[in-house]
């Protein structure tokens, strides 16, 4: 399944910047590597309560 997806990924990272630009290109790559970790933390690959817990003094 993964080749699959990072074809996809990276075809659709293609057309962005062959008909957006560079704009459009980074754009397209921060959400795809924010969903990827979206992704991780839905099936429990990592664990992202660290970064986001509020730290009481």
């Amino acid at each position: 399944m993964w080749p699959v997806v990072g074809l996809s990924y990276g075809t659709v990272l293609g057309l962005a910047a062959a008909f957006g630009g560079f704009t459009a290109f980074a754009l397209v790559l921060i959400l795809g590597l924010a969903g990827f970790v979206a992704g991780l933390a839905v099936e429990g690959e990592i664990d992202l309560t660290t970064m986001f817990a509020r730290r009481s003094t």
